[in-house]
């Protein structure tokens, strides 16, 4: 099983311990670190700063937003960082939600699955540097020739040649139609609320993506990265209440209560009357009571909890299930070499 450091995005400030935790993955035998963006750092340059101290590990966006910047901008950043990390960036992208593409971004979340096949297709475009590129698109059309417009715009190529014309596009995706698409046109899949027990569920939705006519990747050759809190305890029922709270943040308050994707996906998990009434509770301002209704399987589906040999049974589960790599969050460079030791013992 690979392990991923996932970094996230900031707080009020940056993470005082993140580069000595970028430093010790590079030399502990993590695949790759991660970083992401919402409403205040980027994604991109941390993994810059980061990485110009490590020499192996993958530097990797999860995720990069769509709305943040152009398909022709994200590739930018993607070639840059591959070019000075020596080929070692993935480049994750996702939609986010209504909530940050029209508030933060001032741009519209309709049809965000058209709208990533689009970008997704500008950015390959850009990579390959085998003519100027163009899009026919109505979401990103290039060149431009809408209203507002000169009408003088050129195709172009980018003046930097890739280092990989197939440098890895992974996606962000949750719901069956963007776990499809995923499957047809990205490298991996940054699975959130990942559960092996509903892994012939997920298996639907990507063997429906593989088998659609030019589907870049088979299950063979396709990364499902999933985020996944691995907390190694003899206290399991005393790890798994701190957790409660977070995963109701998660379900009644991240997002829109007209559309919360991460409560669909617990919804998908039968956990239907449960959301509702987190929900309710969270956005009444109850948040103690929202995270004590919490079910003890609620948090236990997505996450591995336990002592050293429990994990290691969790782990092997999570591998069957076709997971081939692990992102977790470390507080220190001790837990992280718990972590390895635990996950992938010598």
């Amino acid at each position: 099983m690979k392990l991923g450091l996932q970094l996230g995005y900031w707080g009020a400030q940056p993470p005082a311990n993140a580069q000595e935790l970028v430093t010790e993955a590079d030399t502990a035998g993590f695949d790759a670190v991660f970083s992401a963006e919402s409403w205040g750092n980027d994604a991109f340059t941390p993994l810059a700063w980061w990485g110009s101290s490590t020499e192996r590990i993958r530097l990797g966006t999860s995720v990069a937003q769509l709305s943040a910047r152009t398909p022709t901008g994200a590739a930018m950043h993607a070639l840059t960082l591959d070019h000075l990390s020596g080929g070692r960036a993935i480049l994750g992208l996702g939609v986010s939600g209504p909530q940050v593409v029209e508030g933060w971004y001032g741009q519209p979340f309709p049809k965000p699955l058209a709208r990533t096949r689009e970008y997704v297709s500008i950015v390959r475009q850009v990579l390959a540097r085998e003519a100027p590129v163009t899009n026919d698109g109505p979401h990103y059309p290039l060149p431009y020739r809408g209203e507002g417009g000169m009408g003088l715009g050129k195709p172009l190529k980018p003046i930097t040649h890739p280092l990989r014309a197939d440098l890895p596009i992974w996606l962000g995706a949750e719901g069956p139609k963007n776990v499809a698409l995923t499957a047809e046109i990205a490298d991996g899949w940054l699975a959130i609320y990942y559960t092996p027990r509903l892994a012939p569920m997920y298996n639907e939705w990507l063997d429906e993506g593989f088998a659609r006519p030019g589907a870049r990747r088979s299950r063979e050759d396709f990364e499902i990265a999933a985020t996944c809190q691995v907390v190694i305890t003899d206290d399991r029922a005393a790890e798994i209440a701190k957790l409660k709270p977070i995963t109701a943040l998660y379900v009644g308050g991240m997002g829109a209560p007209e559309l919360n994707f991460h409560a669909q996906v617990y919804t998908r998990m039968g956990y239907g009357e449960e959301v509702k009434e987190i929900g309710r509770l969270f956005l009444s301002g109850r948040k103690e009571e929202a995270a004590a209704i919490v079910p003890d399987q609620m948090v236990t589906d997505t996450m591995i909890i336990g002592n050293v040999d429990e994990v290691r049974t969790q782990v092997k589960q999570w591998e069957e299930a076709g997971v081939t790599m692990l992102l977790v969050t470390c507080r220190n460079v001790e837990h992280m070499r718990q972590l390895v030791a635990a996950v992938n013992p010598a």
